[in-house]
C-alpha cells in the first residue's frame, strides 16, 4: 500500500499560509441488501490477512502482542488497491469482496491507481495514463459483486493538484467522474467516495467546488483526513461546511465518511514514522450518531509507516504498539443477529440408506484437502485440516504443487520452500485441533494452482 508522507508535509505547510474479531456496529448487516442513499448500516469486514494480523499470529511470545491484537488487529481496516495490473484487477478485487460477502459483512477498498499519483511524490505511481486507468477501473468494476461495499476512490487525487496544468486537472475530474459512474453501474450498492483532502488543507468552498468538478453528483458523498492526524470533531465540523457548500450548489443528499486510524493524539509533527505522541483514534463502526457522517474507517492502517525511518507502507509494531498502547479498548457490542424465519424451512426426509462416510484417519493422524481459486496467472488456495480420532498437538501439510506453480505468500501458517513440494507448519493459535476437528490456512501463488495435492502429518 502506498503511503502520503511527503503529501501530508506540503498539506500542513499549505495550510499554514492558508481477540482478534471485528468490531460490530448496531444495525444488521443483510449481505447483499440494498445500501440506501446517504446511510450504511452493519458491520465492516475484518481482513483476516492483513499485516498486523499476520505479524500477530508469528510472534506469539513478543511482548507487544496482546495490545496490538486487541487494539489494532482487531479491527476491519481498508484493502488498498494501488499496484497496477489491469489482468489482475477483477480477480483481485472479486477475491477480497468474495470474502467479506462471505463474512457478512462490507468491505472497505481503497482505490489509489490515478495517473501521476502524488504529483510525482513519495507515492508515485499508479497507471500510465488516464486510458488505462479507465481500463483498470473497467475491470475491477467487475468484481465488485452486488452487495454492499465501500469505495474510497483516489486518496488526495482532489486536493493536491499543484502539479497539474488546467487541461491536466479537466482530464483527471472527467476520469474520476467516469470511473465513479462505473463503479456504480457495476455495482449499484457500491458506495463511492470522493477525495476531500482534510480539515486543514483546502476550504470548505474550494473543496466543494473540486468534488462538484469531479462528478460527486454521481457519487455517494466524499472522504476526509486519510492519513492524517486531525481531531474527528474538526473532521465533522469541516465535512458539514463542504455538504452545506454542496447543497447551495443544488448537490444535496451527499455524505462524509472520516479516517479515525490516527487520529487520537497529538498533531505536529507530519510524519508517523517519528511521532510518538499519537493513538489510534474513534474504532471503526457505520454506527456515527451523525446523519451527515455514513462511517468512521480505518483506511490508512495503524502501524504501516509513512517513508521517514521505515519503508513506506511496512508494518511496523514499535509504531503499531505507540498508536495502541495507552488507547481505549475496542467496544464490546454484540453481534447482530438475524431473526428466526417466521416459517420453518423445508425439510428433506432423511435417505432410506445411510450415505457412504469417509472415516477420520486412525490415531494421531490427520488429513488436508486443498481449494484453489484460479485467475488469470495466479491463485490463492484455501487448505483445511482435520484431526483423526485423536487430538494434534501441531500439524504440518506438504503440498505438491503443479509445475510451474510458486507460493507467494501464507497466512496462518509457515511455509518451507516455494514451488514444487512445499511444506505448511501451524502458527501458535491453531496447531491444537480436536479430534475429528478441522483447522484452516491459506496461500497465494503464481502460475496454475489446481490439480496441487496435500498430505497432512501430527507433529
Amino acid at each position: 500500500m502506498a503511503t502520503l508522507s511527503s503529501l501530508r508535509r506540503r498539506s500542513v505547510a499549505a495550510f499554514s499560509v492558508a481477540a482478534v474479531a471485528g468490531v460490530t456496529a448496531a444495525g444488521v448487516c443483510l449481505a447483499g441488501g440494498t445500501a440506501s442513499a446517504g446511510t450504511i448500516s452493519g458491520p465492516l469486514y475484518r481482513d483476516p490477512t492483513t499485516a498486523v494480523v499476520r505479524w500477530v499470529a508469528a510472534n506469539p511470545g513478543d511482548s507487544r502482542v496482546g495490545v496490538i491484537r486487541d487494539k489494532i488487529a482487531s479491527q476491519p481496516q481498508a484493502r488498498w488497491f494501488a499496484n497496477f495490473n489491469p489482468s489482475t484487477a477483477q480477480s483481485e478485487a472479486a477475491s477480497f469482496v468474495g470474502a467479506a460477502n462471505s463474512a457478512r459483512q462490507i468491505p472497505v477498498l481503497s482505490i489509489y491507481e490515478i495517473t501521476n499519483r502524488d504529483c510525482g511524490g513519495a507515492s508515485a505511481g499508479g497507471a500510465p495514463d488516464l486510458n488505462q486507468y479507465q481500463t483498470w477501473v473497467s475491470n475491477f468494476a467487475r468484481g465488485l459483486g452486488n452487495q454492499t461495499v465501500i469505495i474510497i476512490l483516489e486518496t488526495d487525487s482532489l486536493a493536491l493538484l499543484t502539479c497539474l496544468n488546467s487541461n491536466e486537472i479537466n482530464a483527471r475530474n472527467q476520469a474520476i467522474s467516469t470511473a465513479t459512474r462505473t463503479l456504480k453501474a457495476a455495482n449499484p450498492n457500491a458506495k463511492v467516495y470522493l477525495d476531500g483532502g482534510h480539515s486543514t488543507w483546502n476550504s470548505p468552498s474550494e473543496t466543494a467546488n473540486r468534488l462538484r468538478a469531479a462528478g460527486v453528483q454521481y457519487a455517494d458523498g466524499f472522504f476526509t483526513n486519510v492519513s492524517n492526524y486531525n481531531p474527528t470533531s474538526s473532521e465533522a465540523n469541516f465535512g458539514r461546511n463542504v455538504i452545506n457548500a454542496l447543497n447551495g450548489m443544488g448537490l444535496s443528499g451527499k455524505r462524509q465518511v472520516i479516517d479515525t486510524s490516527r487520529n487520537g493524539g497529538a498533531s505536529g509533527d507530519w510524519c508517523g514514522d517519528d511521532n510518538t505522541d499519537r493513538r489510534i483514534g474513534q474504532y471503526p463502526t457505520t454506527n456515527t450518531g451523525d446523519n451527515n457522517i455514513d462511517a468512521y474507517l480505518w483506511v490508512k492502517p495503524p502501524g504501516e509507516a509513512d517513508g521517514c525511518r521505515y519503508t513506506a507502507g511496512s508494518f511496523q509494531p514499535d509504531l503499531a504498539f505507540s498508536l495502541a498502547n495507552g488507547a481505549p479498548n475496542p467496544p464490546t457490542t454484540a453481534p447482530p443477529t438475524t431473526p428466526p424465519p417466521t416459517t420453518a424451512p423445508p425439510t428433506t426426509p432423511p435417505p432410506t440408506t445411510a450415505p457412504p462416510t469417509t472415516p477420520p484417519p486412525a490415531g494421531n493422524g490427520c488429513t488436508a484437502s486443498v481449494v484453489v481459486n484460479q485467475w488469470n496467472g495466479g491463485f490463492t488456495a484455501s487448505v483445511t485440516v482435520t484431526a483423526g480420532a485423536t487430538a494434534l498437538n501441531g500439524w504440518n501439510v506438504s503440498i505438491n504443487l503443479p509445475g510451474g506453480a510458486s507460493v507467494t505468500s501464507t497466512w496462518s501458517a509457515q511455509s518451507s520452500g516455494t514451488s514444487g513440494t512445499v511444506r505448511f507448519t501451524n502458527v501458535s493459535y491453531n496447531g491444537q485441533v480436536g479430534a475429528g476437528q478441522s483447522t484452516n490456512f491459506g496461500f497465494q501463488g503464481n502460475g496454475t494452482g489446481p490439480g496441487a495435492t496435500a498430505t497432512c502429518a501430527a507433529s
